[in-house]
């Protein structure tokens, strides 16, 4: 709590405050000195002291926040605590103190996905086909809970396993406002994690900052769909800075959204097209994935409809009658026992596109 009540005042960033800890040992220590033990520490610059001098005029009572942090549910862990993250701890300016809800677990396999906020109906599909069987693997699926491939992301891997989201505004703050739902879901079984204090709303200078800690805490990075300029992109470029894989989901040639992608394969990446490229990598367990193993037989009616549907491209109902020279009411039905069966998804109101499925025959 000490070094979380440092770190919100303004100049004392990650690197200060571990320099901080250094000259005195520990966050209460520090909290406790007088003004003049800290500027004689050499440990601030004039405008941070000015600011921690302006905060110990006017304290806030942090067992009152205490308090109030644990109601929400939030618990804290720094750099200095066992349970911090190993991995995150070994790139370049790691946050000292990390706020959570949900639970933090030991280091486990984990693996980012990332990706545009305007996502295709494909790229949509792919993130959270492939988040979902890499996570019945037992890999954690790591994102930041932004519209589009995040998202994907995020839904795919609570379907069959543990996925991290990171936040740039604080854990108790839903952004955007629609993932609130998932969020909450996420906590349940996985984790909402974020370096700022609770309150702390969005700025979109955070989210650079946001994105170092996604690739720190994998071991690579997987993006699906991004444009050339992408913020996913810096992401990758962060993960590679610390060591880290970077993977790429091909799209179409003609896809300004896949553009970045294929940028990245040119210069390196891994091309993924499903889960085992991923596992084959790390030679993590495949034994639990069952890409391949179940073969989903259509009857001949489903498979008329299937084969005139793509991926990427939305089909309305309209069209799929023309297509499939059937009427209104079987094709219906078709649909609807398609989608129940997870091979297709209505991706806007009365239109459909396939979802990425391996053995559909």
């Amino acid at each position: 709590m000490f070094l979380a009540m440092l770190q919100m005042i303004p100049g004392i960033g990650n690197a200060r405050l571990r320099r901080l800890v250094s000259y005195f040992g520990n966050g209460e220590t520090i909290w406790k000195s007088s003004v003049q033990d800290v500027w004689q520490s050499k440990c601030l610059d004039r405008g941070s002291y000015e600011n921690f001098c302006e905060f110990k005029k006017n304290p806030i009572d942090i067992d009152l926040l205490a308090e109030k942090w644990r109601k929400k549910k939030i618990k804290l862990c720094t750099y200095l605590d066992a349970e911090y993250p190993e991995l995150l701890k070994n790139i370049f300016n790691p946050p000292s103190v990390l706020f959570y809800r949900g639970i933090l677990s030991g280091e486990k396999q984990r693996v980012a996905i990332v990706g545009s906020r305007k996502t295709s109906a494909y790229g949509k599909a792919a993130a959270e086909n492939l988040a979902g069987d890499l996570a019945e693997t037992g890999i954690e699926i790591i994102s930041g809970a932004a519209r589009g491939i995040d998202t994907a992301a995020h839904i795919g891997a609570l379907k069959k396993g543990r996925t991290i989201a990171v936040l740039g505004c604080g854990v108790d703050v839903a952004y955007p406002i629609e993932n609130k739902h998932l969020l909450e879901e996420i906590v349940e079984s996985g984790l909402v994690v974020s370096e700022y204090p609770p309150g702390t709303t969005p700025n979109a200078k955070f989210f650079p900052a946001r994105n170092r800690i996604i690739s720190g805490l994998s071991r690579g990075v997987i993006v699906v769909e991004a444009a050339i300029k992408s913020g996913s992109l810096i992401t990758a470029e962060m993960a590679l800075s610390e060591g880290r894989d970077v993977f790429a989901v091909p799209g179409s040639i003609y896809s300004e959204q896949s553009k970045g992608c294929h940028k990245l394969i040119q210069q390196g990446a891994k091309l993924v097209s499903c889960a085992k490229d991923v596992l084959e990598e790390y030679s993590w367990n495949e034994s639990k994935c069952n890409i391949d193993k179940n073969v989903i037989n259509l009857s001949k009616e489903e498979k008329v409809v299937y084969e005139n549907l793509s991926y990427d491209q939305p089909l309305s109902i309209d069209e799929i009658i023309l297509k499939s020279r059937s009427d209104a009411s079987n094709i219906t039905c078709i649909l609807l026992q398609m989608e129940l069966r997870g091979l297709v998804v209505e991706h806007a109101p009365h239109c459909y596109v396939r979802a990425v499925k391996e053995g559909v025959l």
